[in-house]
């Protein structure tokens, strides 16, 4: 049985949350404060997170900061409000995987979350390393260098990568990445991709800027060349 990890200061929500995934056949714990849900997270193995980001004594992207700095990689899925578009892209570059903007619906949810645990249980295919330019991918331990540093990338960023790959050359659409990458294409939006593209830029690019690897072809999509 899948566990959850529900991190949520919202009783309401919470609540919701929780009898809804228990009637998927979820085992579910919660946490309301930020700290107490911190070291929860860091003790015990869950299989996805639920991350809200308003939390009293530690916010959420401060949790999803410090997991990953701690080298916890358990899916990270954030809840996040619609006026907080920055804090979207902040929690993608820090090492979260998905997110869903506040009001959701449940199917929405669920669909996300099966998502998520169904790539966590198909990360390794037909190669485990990879390097292009500076970079270096390590699929097996869930591990990045750039220039001989470390950088943290979060699963959903390891798998578009790891599709850029698979597909070197070619112009990727949108459509393409939400279909074969999340593994679903009714709820997420082709600005959840440009996000995801914009917070792997930054942290392999040289110049996020003017990339050299992951290119923009205007009304196509995208290309990695490497």
């Amino acid at each position: 049985m899948k566990q959850i990890l529900i991190i949520e200061d919202d009783p309401a929500i919470l609540k919701g949350l929780k009898v809804s995934l228990e009637a998927e056949n979820y085992k579910v714990k919660s946490q309301s404060d930020g700290e107490m849900a911190y070291q929860a997270a860091k003790s015990d193995n869950f299989d996805l997170i639920i991350l809200d980001i308003m939390l009293p004594n530690k916010n959420g992207l401060d949790i999803c900061r410090d997991l990953r700095k701690n080298g916890i990689n358990t899916p990270i899925l954030m809840l996040t409000s619609k006026k907080e578009e920055l804090d979207k892209v902040l929690g993608l570059e820090i090492g979260a995987d998905d997110y869903v903007t506040k009001p959701f619906s449940i199917r929405e949810l669920l669909a996300r979350i099966k998502a998520i645990l169904r790539r966590k249980e198909n990360t390794v295919n037909e190669f485990s390393e990879y390097s292009f330019g500076n970079v270096h991918l390590d699929f097996v331990k869930h591990e990045a260098e750039k220039n001989g540093q470390s950088i943290k990338l979060s699963e959903m960023e390891l798998n578009i990568l790891k599709f850029f790959i698979q597909h070197e050359g070619e112009v990727i659409s949108r459509d393409k990445f939400l279909d074969n990458v999340w593994g679903y294409n009714t709820f997420p939006t082709t600005r959840t991709v440009d996000n995801y593209i914009l917070s792997l830029r930054k942290k392999i690019e040289d110049d996020f800027s003017n990339p050299e690897h992951l290119i923009t072809i205007h009304k196509g999509g995208y290309k990695f060349i490497k």
